[in-house]
C-alpha cells in the first residue's frame, strides 16, 4: 500500500483503486490494499503474521456468506421480474437493474477471497480487469439506479398525471441502458488502466496504473467518485423524499382508490428502505477514503485494518441485503419466491388466491382480489 498499486479489493477497493503510483517506492496516499491485509514484506502467503492470517480467514468466511446469499437472492429477483408479467412494472424494471449489478459484484468475491488467502493475485490480467471493472460498474449503476427509483417515486407521488406517460416499463428499460452507458464513462477507463504487477517480494498485485502525474489523477479520481457516486446522488434522493414526505402529509388520498393508495405508499416506503440501506452500507467506505486522503493513518494498526475491511465488507453486504428487503417488504416478491421454491403447493393455492399471475399492466384491475396486492400498483 505504500507501493503504487491499487490492489483489487472489494467494493472497498474503491479507495485502493482510486490510488496507485507507478513506482513501488512512491509512498503517496495510494497505499495498496495489500498493506491492510498484510505488511508489505508479508504479502506472500508464506511468512504472514498470525493476525493477518486470521483476518484473511475471517474475510474469506464473510465473503463466502455474502456471495452465496447475494448471488442466489439477486438471481431469484431477476427471475421473478422476467418470469411473471405482472412483475414487469417500472419500479421492478429498476429493481432488476439493481439486482443485476449486485449479482455481478457478488460473483467477484471468490476471486477476492482467494487473493486474501494466498497473499497474491493468481488469476491473470484479464480477470483483474474484469473484477475491477465490475466493482466500479456496480458502484455507479447501483447509486444511479437508486437515484432514478427515487425520482420515479417522486413523480408517482407528486405528479400522478404526468406519471402515466413517464412511468412505463419501456421507458424504465431505456433509462437502465442509459445508466450502464453513463457508468461506462468510469468503467471503461478503469478497465484499460487495470494491470497486474509483480512486486519485489514476488507476489502479484491487481492494480490501477494511472498516467503521470499519478498522484494528481489518483486524487482527482477519488474526489470525482466521492462527489458523483455519493454526494450528488444522495442529495437528489434526499430532495425527492423530502418533497414526497410533504406531499404525503398534505393529502389523505393520493389516488381515487384506497387500495391503490396503500400500495403507492407501501412501495414508496420500500424504495426508501432500500435507498437507506445503500447509504448506510456505503457511507463508511466513502468516509474512510476521504479521511485517508487527508490524514496520515497507520496502515499496520490491527484496529485500522479491521475497520477498513469491515467497511469494505459492509459495502458488499448491501448487494446481498437487497433481495432480503424485497422479500420482507413486498408481498409480490414474497409470493413469487414461494411459487419458485414450492411450485406444486403454489399451483394448488392459486385456486384460492391470486398468485404471481401473468397479467399485463394494461389489463390489471385498479383493485385486486384478496391476496393480490403487490407491485402492480406502483
Amino acid at each position: 500500500m505504500e507501493n503504487v498499486t491499487l490492489a483489487l479489493d472489494t467494493v472497498g477497493d474503491l479507495k485502493e483503486r482510486f490510488t496507485s503510483s507507478v513506482t513501488p517506492a512512491n509512498a503517496t496516499l495510494s497505499e495498496d490494499l495489500l498493506v491492510f491485509s498484510s505488511n508489505t514484506n508479508e504479502t506472500a502467503a508464506v511468512g504472514r503474521d498470525p493476525s493477518s492470517l486470521v483476518l484473511a480467514v475471517c474475510i474469506t468466511a464473510l465473503y463466502s456468506a455474502i456471495c452465496v446469499v447475494g448471488l442466489l437472492g439477486n438471481v431469484l429477483v431477476m427471475y421473478g421480474v422476467v418470469r411473471y408479467t405482472k412483475m414487469k412494472t417500472a419500479t421492478n424494471i429498476y429493481i432488476f437493474n439493481l439486482a443485476l449489478a449486485d449479482a455481478l459484484a457478488t460473483s467477484t468475491l471468490p476471486f477476492q477471497s482467494a487473493k486474501y488467502l494466498m497473499g497474491t493475485w493468481p488469476f491473470g490480467e484479464l480477470l483483474c480487469k474484469a473484477v475491477i471493472a465490475i466493482d466500479y460498474y456496480n458502484m455507479f449503476t447501483s447509486i444511479f439506479t437508486l437515484t432514478m427509483m427515487s425520482v420515479d417515486r417522486y413523480i408517482a407521488v407528486c405528479h400522478p398525471v404526468r406519471a402515466l406517460d413517464f412511468r412505463t416499463p419501456a421507458k424504465a428499460k431505456i433509462i437502465n441502458v442509459c445508466i450502464w452507458l453513463l457508468s461506462s464513462a468510469v468503467g471503461v477507463p478503469v478497465t484499460i488502466m487495470a494491470v497486474t504487477n509483480v512486486m519485489s517480494e514476488g507476489n502479484t498485485v491487481c492494480m490501477l496504473q494511472f498516467p503521470e502525474p499519478d498522484w494528481y489523477w489518483d486524487t482527482v479520481t477519488k474526489i470525482c467518485v466521492f462527489i458523483f457516486a455519493f454526494v450528488v446522488p444522495v442529495l437528489v434522493i434526499t430532495v425527492c423524499y423530502g418533497l414526497m414526505i410533504l406531499r404525503l402529509k398534505s393529502v389523505r388520498l393520493l389516488s381515487g382508490s384506497k387500495e391503490k393508495d396503500r400500495n403507492l405508499r407501501r412501495i414508496t416506503r420500500m424504495v426508501l428502505v432500500v435507498v437507506a440501506a445503500f447509504v448506510i452500507c456505503w457511507t463508511p467506505i466513502h468516509i474512510f477514503i476521504i479521511v485517508r486522503t487527508i490524514v496520515p493513518i497507520n496502515q499496520n494498526n490491527l484496529l485500522v485494518k479491521a475497520s477498513w475491511h469491515l467497511s469494505i465488507a459492509l459495502g458488499y453486504t448491501n448487494s446481498s441485503l437487497n433481495p432480503v428487503l424485497y422479500a420482507f417488504l413486498d408481498e409480490n416478491f414474497k409470493r413469487c419466491l414461494r411459487d419458485f421454491c414450492f411450485p406444486y403447493r403454489s399451483h394448488m393455492d392459486q385456486r384460492a388466491s391470486v398468485g404471481c399471475a401473468t397479467v399485463h399492466e394494461s389489463q390489471r384491475p385498479s383493485v385486486l382480489p384478496a391476496g393480490g396486492r403487490g407491485l402492480q400498483h406502483d
